[in-house]
């Protein structure tokens, strides 16, 4: 599903203009960065977290120079679902399979 296709369903479902869906998705995305380069995670009961993880610092190596390389400690955004959205997934009887990515869709 891609964002069109979220905002398309959103705004069936709920009757409000796609054009608002947009604009109120878009205003989530952009809170949820900002928020997480504040360095603040973002918590949603029932949904999951928005959390900033550490990453250690390391020595990584450039395979085409054959030289080590010193990566600096960083931080990554990431999401962790909650105990309900996982059971969700978990009971759910439509999947059958992994999901797989069409070659034509860019991610």
């Amino acid at each position: 599903m891609r964002k069109a296709d979220l905002i398309n369903k959103i705004s069936e479902k709920t009757g409000i203009p796609k054009v608002d869906v947009l604009v109120s998705l878009e205003t989530m995305f952009k809170e949820i960065k900002h928020t997480l380069a504040e360095g603040e995670n973002i918590y949603i009961r029932g949904f999951g977290s928005f959390i900033i993880k550490k990453r250690a610092a390391k020595i990584g190596r450039n395979i085409k120079k054959n030289v080590a390389v010193a990566i600096p400690e960083h931080f990554i955004p990431a999401f962790k679902p909650s105990r309900e959205f996982v059971q969700e997934i978990k009971s759910s009887t439509k999947i059958k399979e992994e999901p797989t990515l069409n070659e034509d869709e860019d991610q």
